[in-house]
């Protein structure tokens, strides 16, 4: 059986509201396999975002260790995080985040700018990108021309243009109508497959959940299976 890919064990995280201490996870732990889809399912409030950035080293855990690759991310600088971010991890957001003034292609390319240079091979691999997620007509339209779907469409083929060994996507369809967030799935799923990059999606819905390899549910700040 191969290592795992990417690994969280007793995570620990609290925040202050007042005089009170809120403790949103504690001994979080999580194992995701190459190429393993994992679904984490949990109450409003219950900490599914914040186990993300913390996955993710974006925020910063009170206890516990998370590897990359087998690669322990805690006590590194901001400077090297984020460089090995950009080659290990793509991000999947429920708000796009796309830059309104570039067009479909210049988002996607956005994920390659953060590395150097930008070249012919890049452009040419992020026009195929968007091919993959069904956007072959779209990539020159801007932001502003594409429904929710489309934009979140771009958004996947963004995470994936450095080739990224995981996809972490926070609720990539909380704002989309159902059937499109079916859509949305379909592309996430069938574009980490053809990548072979391992998949953690943060989602309320159990029917996305459960096409996943693995299912989890965040409840009292742990991890258990479903």
């Amino acid at each position: 059986m191969p290592d795992p890919i990417l690994t969280a064990e007793g995570l620990r995280k609290r925040y202050r509201s007042g005089d009170r201490v809120i403790e949103v996870l504690r001994a979080a732990a999580l194992s995701v396999g190459p190429g393993e889809s994992v679904s984490i399912r949990g109450e409003s409030g219950s900490g599914k975002t914040t186990l993300l950035n913390l996955l993710a080293g974006l925020d910063g855990a009170e206890g516990g260790e998370i590897r990359w690759a087998g690669v322990a991310i805690a006590g590194r600088s901001n400077n090297t995080l984020a460089s090995l971010r950009a080659r290990f991890l793509g991000m999947v957001f429920q708000a796009y985040y796309l830059i309104p003034e570039l067009d479909a292609l210049g988002n996607v390319l956005m994920a390659r700018r953060m590395l150097g240079r930008v070249g012919a091979p890049e452009r040419a691999r992020a026009r195929e990108l968007l091919v993959r997620v069904g956007l072959a007509e779209r990539v020159r339209h801007l932001p502003s021309q594409l429904s929710g779907g489309e934009r979140q469409r771009v958004a996947i083929a963004r995470a994936l243009m450095n080739g990224p060994q995981v996809i972490l996507a926070d609720e990539p369809t909380g704002n989309l109508d159902e059937h499109t967030g079916d859509t949305v799935v379909d592309a996430l799923l069938g574009a980490c497959s053809e990548q072979g990059a391992a998949l953690v999606l943060v989602t309320h819905n159990p029917d996305h959940a459960a096409r996943c390899n693995r299912r989890q549910f965040l409840h009292d700040g742990v991890l258990r299976p479903v």
